[in-house]
């Protein structure tokens, strides 16, 4: 059976022995995740591989496929022009550039201003060098609960779900994933300034940005209670700094829009909010009443599988950071209103709700583990080109 952590471990206890020069121990660590990252690039490299491929055949630009569409394109307009565009549509929707968080584009300008890179261009390569980032979190996390090969796993499991082609698209996912994940890693280490550091940027890159703050928030909170840890100012720094990468961008939206609730305004221009999930369930019995009756079923499955894998990662007794983590990403992703095809793209961050497959992987024989994975990679690989040939997901 794979290891289970506690809550949190102390970052070390003093031996009284001579901590290991910088250098060499960096090494080791670079050694140590290379097959996770090799693993994940490989699986990664594959899915652009096949898109480009497909792009060669319809006659479309697999470059701008994955650099110039849908938030890809609002993304780069912040980064050359600054916030202020807006799109009026039909029906009375405002789409208000406000609606995105400023890390990723600012990044862009940065790269760009810096480099002969278009600001779409240095989307691709945040999103490239932070989806590398990302993966290398991800398998020491999967490390640290269940042992190297779950860790691989994990990364492998991360890199080939359905939607992962958007890891590789000038997107805020793999951004935001690697800040989401080197933070909730800081917080099983118990190094909470890092953790805060790490949330006060997920904060100003996505409004999911609010479940890292949780996962610091809550998991300090237990261990105070718990009587496991004194609150400290190294502690306290953390929770303090936590949130406000997420407040300080909306209350600047509320400024700027001359509404406390500017930001929720912002949102609801898109056709965007929290209803507790009653537009999902609305959505989906649509289908189940029509004739995409078959589109209805599966998505109650796909619904069920994602709450199982949570359940099952509770039972396994996951740390308190990544389940208050995956769960608020779940949360969130499954009870908002708006355009129900990008619930996927939304839940991709929650990593954690693959340990409970990445431990059953790490059980098998490589052989065997590497033919369980396989379809699995190459399904991600075709569905990705499929939908981004297309007008979204299906």
């Amino acid at each position: 059976m794979g290891r289970v952590t506690h809550l949190v471990s102390p970052v070390g206890a003093a031996t009284g022995a001579r901590p290991p020069a910088a250098a060499p121990r960096a090494r080791g660590a670079l050694r140590h995740v290379a097959p996770a990252l090799l693993v994940y690039a490989g699986i990664r490299a594959l899915g652009v591989a096949v898109l480009f491929a497909w792009a060669a055949v319809a006659g479309k630009d697999a470059h701008q496929l994955l650099s110039a569409r849908w938030d890809s394109l609002w993304y780069s307009r912040i980064a050359e022009d600054g916030y202020g565009y807006t799109l009026h549509l039909a029906g009375g929707k405002v789409h208000s550039d406000l609606a995105f968080f400023p890390l990723l584009p600012g990044l862009e300008r940065l790269l760009s201003s810096a480099f002969p890179l278009s600001a779409a261009d240095a989307g691709l390569v945040v999103s490239a060098l932070a989806s590398l980032l990302a993966a290398w979190a991800v398998f020491l996390i999967g490390d640290r609960c269940h042992g190297r090969r779950a860790g691989i796993a994990l990364a492998a499991l991360w890199a080939a779900l359905p939607v992962g082609i958007v890891q590789s698209m000038a997107y805020s996912e793999s951004l935001f994933t690697a800040l989401a994940a080197w933070s909730l890693y800081c917080v099983l280490t118990g190094r909470w300034v890092w953790a805060g550091s790490l949330a006060v940027l997920a904060g100003l890159t996505r409004p999911v940005g609010a479940a890292v703050v949780a996962a610091v928030w809550l998991t300090a909170a237990a261990l105070v209670w718990r009587g496991r840890r004194r609150p400290d100012g190294r502690m306290l720094l953390g929770v303090v700094l936590a949130p406000l990468g997420w407040l300080a961008y909306v209350a600047w939206v509320g400024v700027r829009t001359g509404s406390p609730a500017g930001y929720l305004d912002v949102q609801g221009g898109w056709g965007n909010g929290f209803d507790g999930g009653v537009a999902f369930g609305r959505f989906v019995a649509e289908r189940l009443t029509g004739p995409a009756w078959p589109a209805g079923v599966g998505l109650l499955l796909g619904v069920a599988l994602v709450l199982w894998l949570y359940a099952a990662g509770i039972r396994r007794g996951q740390p308190l950071p990544l389940a208050v983590y995956g769960g608020t990403v779940l949360l969130l992703a499954l009870t908002a209103k708006g355009y129900f095809g990008s619930k996927p793209r939304l839940m991709m961050p929650a990593f954690p709700l693959l340990l409970p497959l990445a431990a059953a992987v790490a059980r098998l024989r490589t052989v065997r583990a590497v033919l369980t994975v396989a379809p699995v990679i190459l399904v991600s690989a075709v569905y990705g080109a499929f939908w981004l040939h297309g007008s979204g997901p299906p």
